[in-house]
């Protein structure tokens, strides 16, 4: 008994997972490695929940491999549920969900300059006495960081806290030296 490979059926005769073709927007469409993969995970579940046979697995994933457009991935995995709970059918959806593209990753804040210079001014506080505009810029900062939504806050704040102890230092310092 030999095994019908997909590409080898008679056209008259498909399979009873295949529907019929549908004009379908972007079907024709290129189709990646990854969208191969994801179509191959949905077999994979399919499989293991017992949706399909060891044969109908075997020919689905070797369709899948060898599959160029979304129109047949999507064909391969049609009949199949995509995630644990299948959505109602809707209206020819032009792409599947399991293809569609994540969205774009949140553009990151901008960095407020005067927690930089509180930082910097903080660190260099224990040499010289430049903890007094550290702690000036570190409360500007925090203000500064509130107002326009600006990242840095654990600059500004590690500036006013290394600041402030800059200045008990430095005050202690002065304090033993005159007495």
């Amino acid at each position: 008994m030999s095994v019908q490979r997909w590409g080898d059926q008679d056209p008259q005769r498909q399979p009873a997972w295949a529907p019929a073709p549908q004009a379908v927007g972007q079907v024709g469409m290129r189709a990646g490695h990854a969208d191969r993969d994801r179509t191959i995970d949905v077999l994979k579940a399919a499989f293991a929940e017992g949706r399909l046979s060891a044969q109908e697995y075997e020919q689905r994933h070797e369709a899948a491999a060898a599959a160029q457009t979304y129109g047949q991935l999507a064909t391969l995995v049609a009949d199949l549920p995509s995630g644990p709970m299948p959505a109602p059918l809707q209206a020819a959806q032009p792409v599947p969900a399991t293809f569609l593209v994540p969205p774009p990753m949140p553009q990151a804040r901008p960095t407020s300059a005067l927690a930089v210079v509180s930082l910097v001014c903080s660190l260099t506080g224990f040499l010289m006495l430049p903890v007094v505009p550290a702690v000036i810029t570190g409360h500007l900062a925090r203000q500064q960081i509130r107002e326009r939504n600006l990242d840095g806050d654990w600059a500004a704040v590690l500036g006013l806290v290394l600041g402030y102890l800059g200045g008990a230092f430095w005050l202690l310092l002065f304090l033993l030296a005159v007495a």
